[in-house]
């Protein structure tokens, strides 16, 4: 390594990066930052860089550099070298929700509901770079033949692909963030609201969160199956995995694509149907958008109750609509009127969420279902304004023994949070007195 290091600072190039780096302070940071990254990825071959010797690097190019801007490089360099290159800053950002590349030029994002034009900009060589990162680990191929991929990032971030002829301007990525973790029901209703929500939770209800794209269903639900008892055993089904429950007991499937040979493809519709052999007490379904939606009607008609799901309408009436739909679609020997009776007998409420114009996204209704293609409001997004008029599907006694659990449960997480702090004064006071 040092003899490379002696080689890279005794080069033209090294000189002059050095030299405009000195000249611009951490504005001319970028002519260093390209020096350094030709030196690494002409010595990344012989194994991982860690960041120390990439710092040795700069150090090697432009010596009195001040240590504020080698930090800078540093970290600029290793995220073109690990990762997604140049978008990993992006993706540290907590409260990016969406990272979108429109070909070569600035990258876009989504932050707190509204878009903007991030700092990042690309070029060609640069998105193919991002491209080839994301595909490789997913065992994928994007090409003419197959110009559309979709897939998950190891964070459990959804992105999709598109490559010319479809993509007219260039490569097209789109990386939706999974920013659920730690998201309550509040974020979405007044307490009123929740209380009602817990309570349809509690009941066994079978529920279907509706909204258009980006209005936050998946962390809706995943705050409404923080709810389930940890008594019961949850049976998540999802086409890429996001939802991160807080639950001891939760089996989590995940549907997958067909392979470049053409097979080995596991749907949704597959997982529906396997995941009624595994017991499930409660079932999460994280879309709802195929001929699924037959085989979930099935099992909400046969004894299944408290399921959890999300599809998009563009309201609660709407959304039953389609549902039904999508179930005629899968089997076209079944009859209208007969798939709009499952709709009734299996839904029980929807809880339709909406975005304002600065992006929040919050509650506009919760319906109860009448029919196939009626409803009754029960709550908008701060007032409960009808009680619940439809059966539980959970028996008193089971609601009884799960709510006694979860009290039990917050009960003792209660006592070892108090017993700790208990330990922690005693062993200051011991601390004190020696």
């Amino acid at each position: 390594m040092s003899g490379s290091v002696v080689a890279v600072q005794g080069s033209a190039a090294g000189r002059d990066a050095a030299a405009r780096a000195r000249a611009a302070g951490v504005d001319g940071a970028a002519a260093l930052v390209e020096a350094v990254h030709r030196t690494v990825i002409d010595r990344i071959a012989e194994g991982p860089m860690p960041a120390m010797d990439i710092a040795g690097v700069v150090r090697a190019l432009a010596p009195l550099t001040p240590t504020q801007v080698v930090d800078e490089v540093v970290a600029r360099v290793a995220a073109r070298v690990h990762g997604l290159g140049p978008l990993e800053p992006l993706l540290a950002d907590a409260a990016v929700s969406e990272v979108m590349i429109n070909g070569p030029g600035p990258v876009w994002i989504e932050r707190g509901g509204t878009v903007s034009r991030s700092g990042v900009s690309l070029d060609r060589a640069a998105v193919d770079l991002v491209i080839e990162r994301i595909v490789s680990p997913l065992g994928r191929r994007v090409d003419q033949l197959t110009p559309c991929v979709d897939g998950r990032l190891p964070d459990g971030s959804r992105v999709h692909v598109a490559v010319p002829p479809v993509a007219v301007d260039g490569p097209y990525v789109t990386i939706r963030r999974f920013v659920v973790p730690g998201a309550a029901l509040e974020m979405f209703a007044g307490p009123p609201v929740v209380a009602l929500l817990e309570e349809l939770v509690d009941r066994g209800a079978n529920l279907v969160v509706s909204g258009g794209t980006g209005a936050g269903k998946t962390t809706l639900l995943n705050a409404l199956a923080g709810r389930v008892s940890h008594r019961q055993r949850v049976i998540t089904i999802e086409d890429a995995a996001e939802l991160q429950l807080e639950h001891p007991h939760v089996v989590r499937l995940e549907a997958r694509p067909e392979s470049r040979e053409g097979g080995g493809a596991v749907t949704i519709r597959d997982l529906v149907r396997n995941a009624l052999r595994m017991r499930p007490d409660r079932l999460v379904v994280g879309e709802v958008r195929g001929p699924e939606a037959l085989d979930l009607l099935h099992a909400l008609n046969t004894g299944h109750a408290g399921c959890l799901s999300t599809v998009h309408a563009n309201g609660p009436v709407d959304a039953l609509r389609r549902l039904a739909a999508l179930a005629t679609a899968a089997d076209e020997r079944l009859g209208v009127d007969a798939v709009r009776d499952h709709v009734t007998a299996a839904i029980d409420a929807v809880v339709h969420l909406g975005r304002s114009p600065d992006g929040a996204r919050r509650i506009a209704a919760v319906a109860e279902v009448a029919d196939h293609d009626r409803v009754r409001l029960l709550a908008g997004d701060t007032e409960v304004c009808s009680p619940i008029a439809r059966a539980a599907r959970l028996e008193a006694e089971q609601r009884l023994e799960a709510g006694k659990c979860l009290e039990a449960e917050q009960r003792l997480e209660a006592g070892k949070c108090l017993e700790a702090e208990q330990r922690l004064e005693v062993g200051k006071c011991l601390e004190a007195a020696t």
